[in-house]
């Protein structure tokens, strides 16, 4: 199909905008072009960094993909894909599981199982813990549960299921999967293009291929927060606050800078990072018209379109097969790398940062020799913000430490 305008790419401070017309006909108008600034210490009272190790924390688990920390500190929580949560707690994975949803799931796929959780952010007054899985009938599902008074156990009786994102029988990839609370209490979730891209990717009716915000304070049920693109259900699902996704398996949200950093997976050339504010509304990241910054179908977009702030081409020594989204480091025991974002490759085990200017991706690293992995499925944070990498092939969630 012929694109009903041909739509050049606009360099802004806030990044790559591919201009496109809506279907009202006005242009959508660009991001503001405006960013937090990203606070890099100006002085280290460290001795010189040498380098980056791993530390382990975890070891002996079976295809972790997800690590999170408890509320109040003092445990790790890791989520296996085929249905387990267990417990790290001083370098041992306690015996019995957080939470075993194993008779919930449906695993038989490597893009299917126990694909993501989150603690509610007003733990312990709300005791809820929230997870995203792929249900027996290949749907996915959102659902909570409330943690158990020692805070070491689901009470399975409590299980409410919120969500439920329905799919064809056969399309078992691209589920994303991973649920983030932004600052301002509300759930984002993001939901891979369930394989159809075509059908999904650029139709913000459908539930997959979006990252979708919710307001869960009702136990019961969730709500459609009233700055949601699609709110009142005319356009696009209510759910739905962006879209143009085929698989963002990991994202995360920055509270300091107050940016989303979406690592989605590619289709056949290029892996991707996209950066933005994460209370913009409404924003369209291409797929499955542009992979990365080139085209990959003909068509017109439906909304104006982000470019990614980093791109990876498939193939060679420095190359990529399937994006894993990171986080920015926020810790303290390494003030040199404050506001710089680590995120890997799935296939390849590499490692790697940048921090963002506002504008572009800057003092980019490549840690892989420092930072050996053999699969990449997340990053997370321990109590004391320090980082976590999660090895799926390893079975391991490590600590990143300072040589100096």
């Amino acid at each position: 199909m012929t694109p009903r305008f041909v739509a050049p790419m606009v360099l802004l401070a806030a990044g790559l905008v591919i201009a496109a017309t809506s279907a009202l006909g006005a242009v959508t108008p660009p991001l503001p072009t405006t960013r937090p600034a990203v606070v890099v210490p100006s002085s280290v009272p460290f001795a010189a960094l040498k380098g980056l190790r791993l530390e382990p924390v975890a070891t002996g688990l079976a295809e972790p993909i997800e690590v999170v920390s408890s509320p109040d500190g003092g445990l790790l929580f890791v989520v296996e894909r085929t249905g387990t949560v267990r417990i790290a707690q001083g370098g041992k994975l306690l015996k019995v599981p957080f939470a075993n949803l194993r008779t919930q799931i449906k695993s038989s796929s490597i893009e299917q199982g126990l694909l993501g959780m989150a603690f509610h952010p007003g733990f312990p007054q709300d005791r809820r813990v929230f997870f995203f899985h792929s249900k027996k009938d290949n749907d996915n599902v959102l659902v909570s549960y409330l943690v158990a008074s020692d805070g070491r156990s689901i009470i399975a009786a409590s299980r409410v299921e919120l969500l439920t994102i329905d799919k064809e029988p056969d399309a078992v990839r691209h589920n994303a999967g991973a649920l983030r609370f932004a600052p301002d209490g509300l759930l984002y979730v993001s939901v891979g293009d369930a394989a159809r891209a075509s059908k999904n990717g650029q139709n913000p009716k459908t539930l997959p291929g979006s990252i979708l915000r919710l307001d869960v304070s009702d136990p019961d049920r969730y709500q459609i927060p009233s700055g949601n693109p699609f709110a009142d259900g005319r356009a696009g699902r209510p759910e739905v606050f962006w879209f143009g996704f085929r698989n963002p398996w990991r994202f995360s949200i920055d509270p300091v800078s107050r940016l989303a950093y979406i690592g989605d997976v590619g289709q056949e050339k290029w892996e991707e990072v996209s950066v933005v504010p994460y209370e913009q509304p409404g924003l369209n990241f291409g797929w499955p018209l542009f992979e990365g910054t080139k085209r990959y179908l003909k068509g017109t977009p439906a909304t104006a379109v982000v470019a990614p702030v980093i791109t990876v081409k498939h193939g060679g020594e420095n190359g990529s097969c399937s994006m894993t989204g990171g986080e920015v480091y926020r810790g303290s025991a390494i003030p040199e790398l404050v506001g710089h974002y680590f995120y890997a490759d799935w296939c390849l085990g590499w490692i790697r940062s940048f921090r963002y200017d506002g504008a572009a991706a800057v003092d980019q690293r490549d840690w892989s020799q420092q930072l050996p992995a053999e699969m990449v499925s997340a990053f997370g944070h321990d109590a004391a913000g320090e980082l976590l990498v999660v090895d799926y092939a390893g079975g391991t969630v490590s600590r990143v430490v300072a040589r100096r």
